[in-house]
């Protein structure tokens, strides 16, 4: 058989850090042991960094994207338009087709989203030609 090499390890020095910490450990035994209680001679370090955000002044209205209510809206509009062209492909003649975009403007935006689609509506149906002026002919 070949001779093995026994290979021993080192062991790392310990620092003086760390030697001063198996002290303190070893007086902390010792007075439980003993039923004393040492304080500790190793004041303690304390990391309190406090920084202060600084908020840039906001002038005027949030972000037009950040409003939750404006969500509510859009999404009112939408889903009323989604009913709305539901039912007219599901059933054209159907009465409901006036309740249906107030009810998708609820369902997915809640009363926000109602409000939103009653006002778009109302600003919507506005035409720009006035009633006093005669239809023009149409040729045959």
């Amino acid at each position: 058989m070949a001779n093995k090499k026994k290979t021993t390890k080192r062991k790392k020095a310990r620092s003086a850090a760390q030697k001063r910490n198996d002290r303190k450990l070893g007086r902390m035994a010792k007075a439980r042991a003993a039923g004393k209680k040492i304080k500790s001679k190793v004041k303690r370090k304390t990391n309190k960094v406090t920084k202060r955000r600084r908020s840039m002044p906001r002038k005027g209205l949030k972000g037009i994207t950040s409003s939750s209510t404006l969500k509510k809206v859009a999404l009112g509009v939408g889903g009323a338009t989604m009913a709305a062209a539901l039912l007219s492909f599901v059933a054209p003649n159907s009465n409901l087709g006036r309740f249906a975009p107030a009810a998708g403007a609820y369902v997915l935006g809640g009363l926000e989203g109602v409000i939103g689609n009653f006002a778009l509506g109302m600003i919507g149906n506005r035409s720009t030609s006035n009633a006093n002026v005669a239809p023009q002919m149409e040729v045959l």
